[in-house]
C-alpha cells in the first residue's frame, strides 16, 4: 500500500490530536483545564515526517497551581497512564 502525502499528513495530525485528547481527558479528571490545549498548527505546516507539536498554551496562576498539585499527588510518582 502506498501512502500519499495527504494520507501521511492526516496520520501525523491524527497522532497529535489523539495526544491532545488523552491529555485533556486526564487533566479534566484531575480538575485542570488548559484552555489553549491544542495541536500547534505552525509545526504541522512544516516539512517533516514527525507529528506536529502539542501546544499547552497559557493558563491562569490558579490553573498552574492545580496542574502542579495534580502532578505531585502522593501515589502518582512513576506511574504511567
Amino acid at each position: 500500500m502506498v501512502v500519499t502525502g495527504r494520507q501521511a499528513d492526516r496520520e501525523r495530525l491524527g497522532v497529535a490530536e489523539e495526544a491532545v485528547d488523552e491529555l485533556r481527558k486526564v487533566l479534566c479528571e484531575a480538575g485542570v483545564t488548559l484552555p489553549s490545549l491544542r495541536v500547534d498548527l505552525v509545526s504541522y505546516a512544516g516539512e517533516t515526517a514527525e507529528p506536529p507539536l502539542v501546544e499547552l498554551g497559557r493558563c491562569t496562576p490558579d490553573t498552574a497551581r492545580r496542574l502542579a498539585a495534580a502532578l505531585t499527588r502522593p501515589g502518582t510518582e512513576g506511574e504511567e497512564r
